[in-house]
Protein backbone atom coordinates (compact mmCIF):
# COMPACT_ATOMS: atom_id res chain seq x y z
CA UNK A 1 0.00 0.00 0.00
CA UNK A 2 1.61 2.78 -1.06
CA UNK A 3 1.18 5.79 1.32
CA UNK A 4 1.87 9.45 0.01
CA UNK A 5 0.99 10.99 3.84
CA UNK A 6 2.35 14.20 4.28
CA UNK A 7 2.32 16.25 8.01
CA UNK A 8 4.77 18.52 10.18
CA UNK A 9 4.99 18.90 13.30
CA UNK A 10 5.08 22.16 15.09
CA UNK A 11 5.61 24.58 17.59
CA UNK A 12 2.48 26.45 19.49
CA UNK A 13 2.05 30.15 18.97
CA UNK A 14 0.25 32.82 20.46
CA UNK A 15 -3.46 33.01 19.59
CA UNK A 16 -5.07 35.40 16.85
CA UNK A 17 -5.56 38.51 18.22
CA UNK A 18 -7.66 41.76 17.09
CA UNK A 19 -6.07 44.67 16.85
CA UNK A 20 -8.13 47.80 18.35
CA UNK A 21 -8.18 51.19 17.33
CA UNK A 22 -7.83 53.03 20.54
CA UNK A 23 -8.69 56.36 21.76
CA UNK A 24 -6.15 58.47 22.64
CA UNK A 25 -7.61 61.61 24.07
CA UNK A 26 -6.07 64.99 25.25
CA UNK A 27 -9.05 66.38 27.15
CA UNK A 28 -11.00 63.73 29.90
CA UNK A 29 -14.17 62.22 29.20
CA UNK A 30 -15.92 60.14 31.59
CA UNK A 31 -18.79 57.92 30.60
CA UNK A 32 -21.56 56.52 33.04
CA UNK A 33 -23.69 53.97 31.19
CA UNK A 34 -27.21 51.93 32.10
CA UNK A 35 -26.11 48.34 32.24
CA UNK A 36 -29.52 47.02 32.50
CA UNK A 37 -31.00 44.49 35.21
CA UNK A 38 -29.34 41.35 34.85
CA UNK A 39 -29.82 40.03 31.41
CA UNK A 40 -26.91 41.35 29.47
CA UNK A 41 -29.21 41.44 26.31
CA UNK A 42 -31.08 44.78 27.65
CA UNK A 43 -28.04 47.18 27.07
CA UNK A 44 -28.50 49.71 24.79
CA UNK A 45 -26.61 50.00 21.35
CA UNK A 46 -24.51 52.66 22.90
CA UNK A 47 -23.81 51.54 25.92
CA UNK A 48 -21.97 48.38 24.10
CA UNK A 49 -20.15 50.69 21.25
CA UNK A 50 -18.94 52.89 24.58
CA UNK A 51 -17.65 49.20 26.37
CA UNK A 52 -15.95 48.16 23.46
CA UNK A 53 -14.03 51.69 23.18
CA UNK A 54 -13.58 51.25 26.62
CA UNK A 55 -9.95 52.16 28.58
CA UNK A 56 -10.94 52.02 32.05
CA UNK A 57 -14.15 50.24 33.21
CA UNK A 58 -15.18 50.60 36.81
CA UNK A 59 -18.31 48.22 37.13
CA UNK A 60 -20.78 47.38 39.84
CA UNK A 61 -22.48 44.14 41.78
CA UNK A 62 -25.42 44.48 39.64
CA UNK A 63 -24.23 44.75 36.14
CA UNK A 64 -24.19 41.43 34.11
CA UNK A 65 -20.47 40.24 34.05
CA UNK A 66 -21.08 38.96 31.23
CA UNK A 67 -21.04 42.48 29.39
CA UNK A 68 -17.00 42.58 30.17
CA UNK A 69 -16.36 40.41 27.19
CA UNK A 70 -17.40 43.58 24.92
CA UNK A 71 -14.22 45.57 26.80
CA UNK A 72 -10.68 45.56 25.39
CA UNK A 73 -8.68 42.44 27.74
CA UNK A 74 -5.81 45.35 27.86
CA UNK A 75 -8.31 48.14 30.04
CA UNK A 76 -8.10 48.62 33.12
CA UNK A 77 -10.70 46.51 35.22
CA UNK A 78 -11.62 48.05 38.21
CA UNK A 79 -15.02 46.40 40.37
CA UNK A 80 -16.81 48.96 42.41
CA UNK A 81 -19.24 46.24 44.02
CA UNK A 82 -21.69 47.59 46.57
CA UNK A 83 -24.13 44.87 48.41
CA UNK A 84 -26.77 45.96 51.00
CA UNK A 85 -25.39 44.79 54.96
CA UNK A 86 -21.97 44.20 53.91
CA UNK A 87 -18.77 46.22 53.61
CA UNK A 88 -18.50 47.78 50.26
CA UNK A 89 -15.47 47.66 47.92
CA UNK A 90 -15.02 51.27 47.41
CA UNK A 91 -16.96 53.95 49.29
CA UNK A 92 -18.84 56.56 47.54
CA UNK A 93 -15.79 58.92 47.69
CA UNK A 94 -13.42 56.69 46.65
CA UNK A 95 -15.68 55.83 43.68
CA UNK A 96 -16.30 59.31 42.42
CA UNK A 97 -12.09 60.24 43.30
CA UNK A 98 -11.42 57.21 40.74
CA UNK A 99 -13.39 58.58 38.10
CA UNK A 100 -11.81 61.86 37.94
CA UNK A 101 -8.21 60.01 38.54
CA UNK A 102 -8.53 58.29 35.51
CA UNK A 103 -10.02 60.61 33.27
CA UNK A 104 -7.14 63.17 34.15
CA UNK A 105 -4.61 60.27 33.22
CA UNK A 106 -6.19 60.94 29.04
CA UNK A 107 -8.08 57.36 29.23
CA UNK A 108 -11.34 56.56 27.96
CA UNK A 109 -13.49 55.88 31.33
CA UNK A 110 -16.68 53.70 31.24
CA UNK A 111 -18.97 53.67 34.61
CA UNK A 112 -20.98 50.73 34.29
CA UNK A 113 -24.13 50.74 36.75
CA UNK A 114 -26.69 48.34 36.76
CA UNK A 115 -30.34 49.82 35.42
CA UNK A 116 -30.21 53.22 35.16
CA UNK A 117 -27.58 55.22 36.56
CA UNK A 118 -30.19 58.22 37.07
CA UNK A 119 -32.80 55.78 39.16
CA UNK A 120 -31.53 55.10 43.12
CA UNK A 121 -28.15 54.83 41.19
CA UNK A 122 -26.10 57.62 42.93
CA UNK A 123 -25.59 58.57 39.05
CA UNK A 124 -26.22 62.36 39.89
CA UNK A 125 -23.82 62.19 42.77
CA UNK A 126 -21.05 61.33 40.61
CA UNK A 127 -21.54 63.61 37.70
CA UNK A 128 -22.07 66.48 40.06
CA UNK A 129 -18.10 65.80 41.14
CA UNK A 130 -17.27 65.31 37.80
CA UNK A 131 -18.54 68.93 37.28
CA UNK A 132 -17.21 70.41 39.95
CA UNK A 133 -13.08 68.65 38.49
CA UNK A 134 -14.29 70.15 35.26
CA UNK A 135 -14.07 67.20 33.74
CA UNK A 136 -17.00 66.32 30.53
CA UNK A 137 -19.20 63.58 30.72
CA UNK A 138 -21.90 61.73 29.22
CA UNK A 139 -24.56 59.52 30.64
CA UNK A 140 -26.18 56.35 28.73
CA UNK A 141 -29.60 55.13 30.05
CA UNK A 142 -30.62 51.92 30.56
CA UNK A 143 -32.74 49.88 31.19
CA UNK A 144 -34.32 50.46 35.13
CA UNK A 145 -34.70 47.63 37.38
CA UNK A 146 -38.74 48.39 38.27
CA UNK A 147 -39.52 47.78 34.62
CA UNK A 148 -37.86 44.44 34.16
CA UNK A 149 -38.63 42.95 37.34
CA UNK A 150 -42.31 43.59 36.33
CA UNK A 151 -41.90 42.66 32.78
CA UNK A 152 -39.89 39.35 33.67
CA UNK A 153 -42.39 38.60 36.10
CA UNK A 154 -45.00 39.10 33.94
CA UNK A 155 -46.47 41.72 35.45
CA UNK A 156 -47.29 45.06 33.76
CA UNK A 157 -46.90 48.11 36.00
CA UNK A 158 -49.60 50.07 34.08
CA UNK A 159 -52.69 49.05 32.29
CA UNK A 160 -55.93 51.05 31.10
CA UNK A 161 -58.09 48.18 33.28
CA UNK A 162 -56.14 48.96 36.35
CA UNK A 163 -54.26 51.71 36.18
CA UNK A 164 -52.62 54.59 34.67
CA UNK A 165 -50.23 55.80 37.63
CA UNK A 166 -47.41 54.75 38.76
CA UNK A 167 -44.23 55.89 41.16
CA UNK A 168 -40.79 54.07 42.37
CA UNK A 169 -39.65 54.65 45.68
CA UNK A 170 -36.92 53.45 47.42
CA UNK A 171 -36.96 51.45 50.50
CA UNK A 172 -33.60 52.62 51.73
CA UNK A 173 -33.29 55.98 52.11
CA UNK A 174 -29.89 58.13 53.13
CA UNK A 175 -29.03 57.14 57.06
CA UNK A 176 -28.38 60.83 57.60
CA UNK A 177 -31.79 62.18 56.89
CA UNK A 178 -33.06 63.05 59.58
CA UNK A 179 -36.56 62.31 58.40
CA UNK A 180 -38.03 60.44 55.15
CA UNK A 181 -39.13 62.83 52.25
CA UNK A 182 -41.15 59.53 50.76
CA UNK A 183 -44.94 60.92 51.14
CA UNK A 184 -46.45 57.71 51.82
CA UNK A 185 -50.01 59.14 52.93
CA UNK A 186 -50.13 60.55 49.55
CA UNK A 187 -48.77 57.85 47.39
CA UNK A 188 -50.36 55.27 49.18
CA UNK A 189 -53.81 56.13 47.53
CA UNK A 190 -53.14 58.40 44.97
CA UNK A 191 -50.64 55.96 43.19
CA UNK A 192 -51.80 52.47 41.12
CA UNK A 193 -48.84 51.04 40.98
CA UNK A 194 -45.70 51.23 43.59
CA UNK A 195 -42.68 50.26 43.04
CA UNK A 196 -40.10 49.80 45.32
CA UNK A 197 -36.61 49.47 45.03
CA UNK A 198 -34.21 48.13 47.90
CA UNK A 199 -37.32 47.51 50.28
CA UNK A 200 -36.71 43.89 51.09
CA UNK A 201 -35.10 45.00 54.75
CA UNK A 202 -37.98 47.72 55.73
CA UNK A 203 -40.88 45.47 53.75
CA UNK A 204 -43.10 45.18 57.07
CA UNK A 205 -42.54 48.91 58.16
CA UNK A 206 -43.40 49.46 54.41
CA UNK A 207 -46.42 47.68 53.96
CA UNK A 208 -47.53 48.90 57.88
CA UNK A 209 -47.38 52.64 56.62
CA UNK A 210 -49.64 51.99 52.88
CA UNK A 211 -52.22 49.98 54.95
CA UNK A 212 -52.44 52.60 57.96
CA UNK A 213 -52.38 55.58 55.09
CA UNK A 214 -55.81 53.68 52.79
CA UNK A 215 -54.49 51.30 51.03
CA UNK A 216 -56.46 47.86 51.30
CA UNK A 217 -54.58 45.24 52.73
CA UNK A 218 -55.69 42.34 50.46
CA UNK A 219 -53.64 44.60 47.59
CA UNK A 220 -51.72 42.08 45.81
CA UNK A 221 -47.94 42.54 45.96
CA UNK A 222 -45.18 40.78 44.07
CA UNK A 223 -41.27 40.62 44.56
CA UNK A 224 -38.81 39.75 42.26
CA UNK A 225 -35.34 38.21 43.57
CA UNK A 226 -32.84 38.55 40.70
CA UNK A 227 -34.85 40.19 37.96
CA UNK A 228 -34.06 38.75 34.12
CA UNK A 229 -31.39 36.16 35.14
CA UNK A 230 -31.48 32.39 35.25
CA UNK A 231 -31.93 32.79 39.49
CA UNK A 232 -34.96 35.38 39.30
CA UNK A 233 -37.45 33.67 41.88
CA UNK A 234 -41.22 35.74 42.22
CA UNK A 235 -43.27 35.15 45.24
CA UNK A 236 -46.70 36.85 45.59
CA UNK A 237 -49.04 38.02 48.71
CA UNK A 238 -50.78 40.90 49.95
CA UNK A 239 -49.67 44.00 51.57
CA UNK A 240 -50.73 42.16 55.05
CA UNK A 241 -49.19 39.18 54.31
CA UNK A 242 -46.02 40.20 52.18
CA UNK A 243 -43.16 40.29 54.79
CA UNK A 244 -44.21 37.05 56.38
CA UNK A 245 -44.20 35.22 52.49
CA UNK A 246 -40.93 36.86 52.10
CA UNK A 247 -38.78 35.52 55.38
CA UNK A 248 -40.99 31.84 54.72
CA UNK A 249 -39.45 31.93 51.16
CA UNK A 250 -35.93 33.56 51.76
CA UNK A 251 -35.99 35.76 49.92
CA UNK A 252 -32.84 38.20 50.37
CA UNK A 253 -31.41 41.47 47.90
CA UNK A 254 -31.26 42.34 45.29
CA UNK A 255 -34.81 42.29 45.20
CA UNK A 256 -38.37 44.63 43.76
CA UNK A 257 -41.51 45.13 45.47
CA UNK A 258 -44.42 45.81 43.16
CA UNK A 259 -47.84 47.23 44.89
CA UNK A 260 -51.13 47.30 43.13
CA UNK A 261 -54.13 45.27 41.06
CA UNK A 262 -52.15 44.79 37.94
CA UNK A 263 -50.03 41.84 40.52
CA UNK A 264 -53.06 40.22 39.30
CA UNK A 265 -52.18 39.88 35.87
CA UNK A 266 -48.98 37.17 36.53
CA UNK A 267 -51.36 34.74 36.50
CA UNK A 268 -52.00 35.41 32.69
CA UNK A 269 -48.66 37.14 31.60
CA UNK A 270 -45.97 35.72 32.73
CA UNK A 271 -43.55 34.17 30.38
CA UNK A 272 -40.07 34.29 31.26
CA UNK A 273 -40.21 31.51 34.11
CA UNK A 274 -42.54 29.18 31.87
CA UNK A 275 -39.45 29.04 29.65
CA UNK A 276 -38.37 25.13 29.31
CA UNK A 277 -34.88 26.02 30.33
CA UNK A 278 -35.64 28.61 32.92
CA UNK A 279 -33.37 28.23 35.80
CA UNK A 280 -30.81 26.30 34.34
CA UNK A 281 -27.43 26.71 34.07
CA UNK A 282 -25.12 25.63 31.31
CA UNK A 283 -21.64 25.71 31.12
CA UNK A 284 -20.34 26.50 26.99
CA UNK A 285 -16.75 25.26 26.46
CA UNK A 286 -16.31 26.55 22.67
CA UNK A 287 -14.00 29.18 21.76
CA UNK A 288 -15.40 32.35 22.22
CA UNK A 289 -15.84 33.19 18.93
CA UNK A 290 -17.87 30.63 18.10
CA UNK A 291 -20.07 30.32 21.31
CA UNK A 292 -23.06 32.93 20.31
CA UNK A 293 -24.92 30.34 18.40
CA UNK A 294 -24.88 27.97 20.87
CA UNK A 295 -25.45 30.19 23.48
CA UNK A 296 -28.12 32.17 22.19
CA UNK A 297 -30.21 28.84 21.37
CA UNK A 298 -29.80 27.92 24.66
CA UNK A 299 -30.91 31.50 25.81
CA UNK A 300 -34.10 31.51 23.96
CA UNK A 301 -35.24 28.42 25.57
CA UNK A 302 -34.23 30.22 29.15
CA UNK A 303 -30.95 28.96 29.71
CA UNK A 304 -28.37 30.90 31.67
CA UNK A 305 -24.96 30.34 29.74
CA UNK A 306 -21.81 30.30 31.41
CA UNK A 307 -18.89 31.05 28.73
CA UNK A 308 -15.87 29.01 29.63
CA UNK A 309 -13.81 29.07 26.57
CA UNK A 310 -11.58 26.42 26.31
CA UNK A 311 -9.84 26.36 23.42
CA UNK A 312 -7.84 29.50 21.57
CA UNK A 313 -7.82 29.00 17.79
CA UNK A 314 -3.53 30.41 16.17
CA UNK A 315 -2.04 30.22 12.89
CA UNK A 316 0.52 26.99 12.17
CA UNK A 317 4.07 28.30 12.61
CA UNK A 318 4.54 27.02 9.06
CA UNK A 319 1.98 26.82 5.90
CA UNK A 320 5.07 25.15 3.71
CA UNK A 321 2.55 22.36 3.03
CA UNK A 322 -0.35 23.64 2.66
CA UNK A 323 1.55 26.56 0.35
CA UNK A 324 3.14 24.02 -2.06
CA UNK A 325 -0.22 22.25 -2.28
CA UNK A 326 -1.69 25.07 -3.51
CA UNK A 327 0.80 25.71 -6.24
CA UNK A 328 -0.64 22.30 -7.30
CA UNK A 329 -4.09 22.75 -6.66
CA UNK A 330 -4.83 21.50 -10.30
CA UNK A 331 -2.89 17.99 -9.35
CA UNK A 332 -5.44 16.93 -6.83
CA UNK A 333 -9.13 15.61 -7.37
CA UNK A 334 -10.80 16.42 -3.69
CA UNK A 335 -10.16 19.22 -1.34
CA UNK A 336 -11.87 17.99 2.26
CA UNK A 337 -13.12 20.39 4.71
CA UNK A 338 -13.67 18.42 8.21
CA UNK A 339 -14.57 21.82 9.96
CA UNK A 340 -15.65 25.53 9.66
CA UNK A 341 -12.28 26.67 11.43
CA UNK A 342 -10.43 24.69 9.09
CA UNK A 343 -12.27 26.58 6.09
CA UNK A 344 -11.91 29.95 8.02
CA UNK A 345 -7.91 29.49 8.13
CA UNK A 346 -7.73 28.02 4.76
CA UNK A 347 -8.73 30.79 2.74
CA UNK A 348 -7.05 33.47 5.00
CA UNK A 349 -3.95 32.03 3.30
CA UNK A 350 -5.14 31.65 -0.10
CA UNK A 351 -5.56 35.38 0.03
CA UNK A 352 -2.92 35.79 1.67
CA UNK A 353 -0.99 34.52 -1.06
CA UNK A 354 -2.81 36.25 -4.02
CA UNK A 355 -4.84 33.76 -4.51
CA UNK A 356 -8.86 33.16 -4.70
CA UNK A 357 -11.57 30.60 -5.14
CA UNK A 358 -10.83 30.70 -8.65
CA UNK A 359 -7.92 29.02 -8.24
CA UNK A 360 -9.86 25.77 -6.85
CA UNK A 361 -11.49 25.05 -10.07
CA UNK A 362 -10.03 21.73 -10.63
CA UNK A 363 -10.60 19.63 -7.62
CA UNK A 364 -14.06 18.56 -6.37
CA UNK A 365 -14.79 19.83 -2.78
CA UNK A 366 -16.20 18.08 0.34
CA UNK A 367 -17.57 19.09 3.22
CA UNK A 368 -18.06 17.06 6.78
CA UNK A 369 -21.47 18.56 7.78
CA UNK A 370 -24.00 21.28 6.87
CA UNK A 371 -22.21 24.36 8.78
CA UNK A 372 -19.06 23.39 7.17
CA UNK A 373 -21.21 23.20 4.05
CA UNK A 374 -22.45 26.45 4.76
CA UNK A 375 -18.87 28.34 5.21
CA UNK A 376 -18.06 27.01 1.84
CA UNK A 377 -20.95 28.19 0.63
CA UNK A 378 -20.26 31.68 2.06
CA UNK A 379 -17.31 31.94 -0.23
CA UNK A 380 -18.73 30.97 -3.53
CA UNK A 381 -17.99 27.54 -3.49
CA UNK A 382 -20.64 24.71 -3.50
CA UNK A 383 -19.65 21.32 -1.80
CA UNK A 384 -19.75 18.42 -4.06
CA UNK A 385 -20.09 16.05 -1.13
CA UNK A 386 -21.96 15.82 1.99
CA UNK A 387 -22.29 12.77 3.67
CA UNK A 388 -25.41 11.39 5.50
CA UNK A 389 -23.36 11.20 9.08
CA UNK A 390 -21.12 14.24 10.25
CA UNK A 391 -18.38 12.96 11.45
CA UNK A 392 -14.38 12.33 9.90
CA UNK A 393 -15.76 8.44 9.52
CA UNK A 394 -18.42 9.18 8.08
CA UNK A 395 -16.47 11.77 5.19
CA UNK A 396 -14.51 8.67 5.07
CA UNK A 397 -16.88 5.94 4.25
CA UNK A 398 -19.00 8.34 1.63
CA UNK A 399 -15.57 8.94 -0.22
CA UNK A 400 -14.55 5.52 -0.27
CA UNK A 401 -17.90 4.45 -1.93
CA UNK A 402 -17.35 6.89 -4.35
CA UNK A 403 -13.96 5.33 -4.94
CA UNK A 404 -10.99 7.29 -4.18
CA UNK A 405 -7.90 4.58 -5.21
CA UNK A 406 -5.04 6.64 -7.14
CA UNK A 407 -6.72 9.86 -6.42
CA UNK A 408 -5.02 12.76 -4.84
CA UNK A 409 -6.37 14.36 -1.51
CA UNK A 410 -5.87 17.60 -0.05
CA UNK A 411 -7.20 18.32 3.95
CA UNK A 412 -6.47 21.33 5.20
CA UNK A 413 -7.11 20.86 8.72
CA UNK A 414 -6.08 21.58 12.90
CA UNK A 415 -2.02 20.37 13.66
CA UNK A 416 -3.45 17.85 15.93
CA UNK A 417 -6.72 16.21 14.83
CA UNK A 418 -7.71 12.53 14.89
CA UNK A 419 -6.20 10.21 12.37
CA UNK A 420 -8.89 8.13 11.11
CA UNK A 421 -10.24 10.02 7.82
CA UNK A 422 -6.37 10.30 5.83
CA UNK A 423 -5.64 6.44 6.89
CA UNK A 424 -8.65 5.26 5.89
CA UNK A 425 -8.61 7.07 2.73
CA UNK A 426 -4.71 5.50 2.30
CA UNK A 427 -5.98 2.83 3.13
CA UNK A 428 -7.81 2.04 -0.14
CA UNK A 429 -4.88 3.72 -2.00
CA UNK A 430 -5.81 7.73 -2.10
CA UNK A 431 -2.64 9.75 -2.01
CA UNK A 432 -3.71 12.09 0.83
CA UNK A 433 -1.88 15.16 1.89
CA UNK A 434 -2.66 16.85 5.07
CA UNK A 435 -2.08 20.43 5.54
CA UNK A 436 -2.01 21.97 8.90
CA UNK A 437 -3.34 25.47 8.55
CA UNK A 438 -4.54 25.76 12.21
CA UNK A 439 -3.85 24.92 16.24
CA UNK A 440 -6.25 24.66 19.01
CA UNK A 441 -4.25 26.26 21.89
CA UNK A 442 -5.13 26.68 25.57
CA UNK A 443 -6.61 30.20 26.32
CA UNK A 444 -4.06 32.42 27.95
CA UNK A 445 -5.01 35.10 29.86
CA UNK A 446 -6.04 36.70 32.80
CA UNK A 447 -9.47 37.01 32.42
CA UNK A 448 -9.27 33.14 31.85
CA UNK A 449 -6.96 32.47 35.49
CA UNK A 450 -10.72 34.54 36.79
CA UNK A 451 -13.09 32.06 34.71
CA UNK A 452 -11.49 29.64 36.04
CA UNK A 453 -11.85 30.48 39.47
CA UNK A 454 -16.02 30.76 39.07
CA UNK A 455 -16.59 27.87 37.37
CA UNK A 456 -14.86 26.31 40.32
CA UNK A 457 -16.59 27.84 42.87
CA UNK A 458 -20.03 27.19 40.86
CA UNK A 459 -19.06 23.55 40.48
CA UNK A 460 -18.18 23.53 44.32
CA UNK A 461 -21.48 25.17 45.31
CA UNK A 462 -23.37 22.73 42.62
CA UNK A 463 -25.14 25.98 40.43
CA UNK A 464 -24.06 24.07 37.58
CA UNK A 465 -26.23 21.91 35.38
CA UNK A 466 -24.50 21.07 32.68
CA UNK A 467 -21.53 21.32 30.64
CA UNK A 468 -21.41 20.59 27.13
CA UNK A 469 -18.67 19.84 24.82
CA UNK A 470 -18.69 20.36 20.74
CA UNK A 471 -15.05 18.71 20.02
CA UNK A 472 -12.54 16.17 21.65
CA UNK A 473 -10.35 19.35 22.21
CA UNK A 474 -12.61 21.01 24.18
CA UNK A 475 -13.13 18.17 26.80
CA UNK A 476 -9.26 17.73 26.85
CA UNK A 477 -8.51 21.41 27.55
CA UNK A 478 -11.86 21.50 30.13
CA UNK A 479 -10.49 18.78 32.31
CA UNK A 480 -6.55 20.22 31.83
CA UNK A 481 -7.42 23.73 32.51
CA UNK A 482 -9.84 22.72 35.75
CA UNK A 483 -6.69 21.84 37.57
CA UNK A 484 -8.28 19.11 39.66
CA UNK A 485 -5.70 17.08 41.71
CA UNK A 486 -7.10 13.68 39.69
CA UNK A 487 -9.54 11.71 38.85
CA UNK A 488 -11.69 11.85 42.04
CA UNK A 489 -11.65 15.20 42.40
CA UNK A 490 -13.04 15.61 38.94
CA UNK A 491 -15.71 13.22 39.72
CA UNK A 492 -16.54 14.71 42.75
CA UNK A 493 -16.69 18.30 40.97
CA UNK A 494 -18.95 16.69 38.23
CA UNK A 495 -21.64 15.44 40.29
CA UNK A 496 -24.75 16.00 39.74
CA UNK A 497 -23.68 17.53 36.60
CA UNK A 498 -24.98 16.15 33.49
CA UNK A 499 -22.62 16.55 30.09
CA UNK A 500 -24.03 17.08 26.56
CA UNK A 501 -21.44 15.90 23.72
CA UNK A 502 -22.19 16.53 20.30
CA UNK A 503 -21.23 13.79 18.81
CA UNK A 504 -19.82 9.87 19.40
CA UNK A 505 -15.90 10.80 18.74
CA UNK A 506 -16.32 13.71 21.63
CA UNK A 507 -18.45 11.28 23.99
CA UNK A 508 -15.99 9.00 23.53
CA UNK A 509 -13.35 11.36 24.65
CA UNK A 510 -15.81 12.33 27.94
CA UNK A 511 -16.22 9.16 28.74
CA UNK A 512 -12.11 8.46 28.22
CA UNK A 513 -11.52 11.23 30.99
CA UNK A 514 -14.18 9.78 33.41
CA UNK A 515 -17.31 11.78 32.43
CA UNK A 516 -20.61 9.87 31.97
CA UNK A 517 -21.75 11.55 28.99
CA UNK A 518 -26.15 12.09 29.42
CA UNK A 519 -26.69 13.84 25.94
CA UNK A 520 -25.94 12.83 22.28
CA UNK A 521 -28.16 14.06 19.51
CA UNK A 522 -28.92 11.95 16.91
CA UNK A 523 -27.72 14.92 14.17
CA UNK A 524 -24.08 16.45 15.09
CA UNK A 525 -24.80 19.68 14.63
CA UNK A 526 -25.81 22.55 17.43
CA UNK A 527 -29.78 23.04 16.74
CA UNK A 528 -29.10 18.64 17.29
CA UNK A 529 -27.22 19.02 20.35
CA UNK A 530 -29.74 22.02 21.61
CA UNK A 531 -32.91 20.25 21.08
CA UNK A 532 -31.50 16.98 22.71
CA UNK A 533 -30.86 19.54 25.89
CA UNK A 534 -34.18 20.49 25.81
CA UNK A 535 -35.46 17.06 25.70
CA UNK A 536 -32.93 15.91 28.58
CA UNK A 537 -34.67 18.78 30.46
CA UNK A 538 -37.77 18.43 30.06
CA UNK A 539 -38.17 14.48 29.69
Amino acid sequence: MNQKYKERNHDMSNPLTQTKVKEKRSAPMVYLVGAGPGDPGLITIRGKQLLERAEVIIYDYLASRKLLKYVPRDAEFIYAGKKGGSKHTHTQAEINQMLIDRALSGRMVVRLKGGDPFIFGRGGEEIEELVAAGIPFEVVPGVTSATAAATYAGIPITHRQYTATVAFVTGHEDPTKKESNVAWDKISTGVGTIVVYMGIKNLASITEKVIKYGRDPKTPVAVVRWASTSEQQTVVGTLENIAEVVIKNNIKPPSLVIIGEVVNLRDTINWYEKRVLFSKRVVVTRTREQASELVNLLENYGAECIEYPTISLAPVDSYEILDRALTEIDTYQWVLFTSINAVDYFFKRLFELGMDVRDLKGPKVAAVGRVTAEALASRGIRADLLPEEFTGDGLAETLINEGVTGLNILIPRALKARETLPEKLSRVGAEVTVAPVYQNVLPKSSAGEHLKDDLRQALEEKSVDMVTFTSSSTVKNFVTLLDTSGPDELQRLMSGVAVAAIGPITAKTAESHGLKVDVQPVEYTIPGLVESIVTHFTA
